[in-house]
C-alpha cells in the first residue's frame, strides 16, 4: 500500500532534482523512494554539497585536459619502478 508525503522545496530545487532523476531513468518520486528504503535500510542519513572549484583550479584542470588530448606529459608505461624513476629524473 502506498501512501502520500507532502514536502515544500524550492522550485529551482525541484526541477534540478527532476532533471537528475529524468537522467536515471526515474521520476522523482522513484527517486525520492529509494532514498527512503536506503535510510530505512542503513539507519544513516547522508546529506553534502560538493566545494566548488575555484577559478585557479578550473584553469588548471582544463589545461591539463588539453595537454592530454594533445599527447603532452603523458608518461610511457613502465614494467619495473627503475624505469619509472630514471624517466622521471629526466623530466
Amino acid at each position: 500500500m502506498n501512501t502520500v508525503i507532502s514536502v515544500k522545496v524550492n522550485k529551482e530545487t525541484k526541477e534540478a532534482a527532476q532533471e537528475v532523476a529524468k537522467s536515471m531513468g526515474l521520476n522523482l518520486s522513484s527517486l525520492i523512494n529509494s532514498y527512503l528504503i536506503q535510510v530505512v535500510a542503513t539507519r544513516r542519513v547522508e546529506l553534502f554539497a560538493p566545494e566548488k572549484m575555484t577559478p585557479k583550479l578550473e584553469k588548471t584542470i582544463g589545461k591539463i585536459e588539453k595537454d592530454i588530448k594533445a599527447g603532452i606529459g603523458l608518461s610511457p608505461r613502465f614494467s619495473n619502478v627503475k624505469d619509472a624513476i630514471t624517466w622521471l629524473d629526466k623530466q
